[in-house]
């Protein structure tokens, strides 16, 4: 409880700790993706792309948790910087599947490097069983909290 009994004990509240160490990881991967011109959703973009070819704007602003409005201006950006590639109709529907380009995979190699460096330091300290049981209880928490659904 808060200093006047009502409230959340930010001292022992789980889902408090859950966001600091978010905004903690989010602050340690900027600072080692801006000099590579990349923010960390510009990043998530790539990754997503390089792990499920052909997404859509909808499936990657899901995937990198951005608005399909920021998702789309991102996609623009990279596109007319040679990063990905996007058919001129779609091929089904309204969905035009990004795919990387050459250079975004070379962008994505250093960006990669740069993100395993920070979840290496985020880990260090902790042992393989930790790293595990942490995986398996966050993985439990996401699930308990979306209902049961395995949906991502």
């Amino acid at each position: 409880m808060s200093e006047d009994g009502t409230g959340v004990d930010l001292e022992t509240s789980l889902g408090y700790l859950l966001k600091e160490a978010s905004s903690a990881l989010r602050v340690a991967m900027e600072e080692v993706l801006r000099p590579l011109g990349m923010s960390v959703t510009h990043y998530s973009c790539l990754e997503l792309l390089a792990q499920r070819p052909g997404l859509s704007n909808s499936e990657l602003a899901r995937g990198a948790f951005v608005t399909r409005q920021s998702m789309n201006v991102l996609l623009q950006a990279l596109e007319r910087d040679g990063y990905v590639t996007r058919p001129a109709q779609a091929p089904v529907g309204k969905a035009l599947p990004a795919r990387l380009t050459p250079r975004g995979r070379r962008s994505l190699a250093r960006a990669t490097a740069a993100v395993r460096s920070v979840e290496v330091r985020m880990l260090a300290g902790t042992t393989e069983t930790e790293r595990s049981d942490a995986f398996r209880i966050l993985r439990n928490m996401i699930e308990s909290l979306r209902g049961g659904d395995d949906e991502e």
